[in-house]
């Protein structure tokens, strides 16, 4: 971790909630707000989510499983996000939702008009607004997280 926590402090709590509070306490609003809020499917959501925690190397990310009403996603469904392109398992909207991750992580700039045909006949304008702010929200904070070494020096709380 290349900040310093002080002896007895949770290091995300501090970094994000003490070193700079008006920002970083905004961003646990938003960041909260995306599993609080979300309207996609759990699959669909954890199927973004697990291909961002990837690109990002977030080991917190990778190891976590977002929870609704008790329900999370299957063991080895992070298998099934990983080969997207050829699993059984995932719905079409689950494999667009982790193709869609992977190429606004690493590829945004060729986001073509084949790419949104076929999304936008899965989902709708708004699932797609959604889902975008839901993988911006990841990027930043799960990176933020991976490139301060936070990821492996806490628990977060639960959403």
């Amino acid at each position: 971790m290349i900040v310093d926590v002080p002896a007895g402090k949770d290091p995300i709590m501090y970094v994000w909630g003490e070193m700079v509070p008006k920002i970083g306490m905004t961003a646990v609003k938003f960041s909260g707000a995306v599993y609080e809020h979300s309207t996609l499917a759990l699959e669909e959501f954890e199927a973004a989510r697990l291909t961002i925690a990837d690109v990002n190397g977030c080991v917190f990310c990778q190891d976590w499983r977002t929870e609704r009403d008790g329900v999370t996603v299957p063991a080895g469904y992070d298998d099934e996000v990983r080969g997207w392109q050829t699993s059984t398992v995932l719905t079409e909207r689950s494999r667009l939702a982790a193709e869609y991750a992977l190429r606004f992580a690493t590829d945004h700039h060729n986001l073509d008009d084949e790419f949104w045909q076929r999304m936008l006949a899965a989902y709708t304008q708004e699932e797609v607004v959604e889902l975008s702010m839901c993988l911006g929200s990841w990027m930043a904070f799960g990176r933020l997280n991976r490139v301060l070494g936070l990821d492996t020096a806490c628990v977060l709380p639960s959403h």
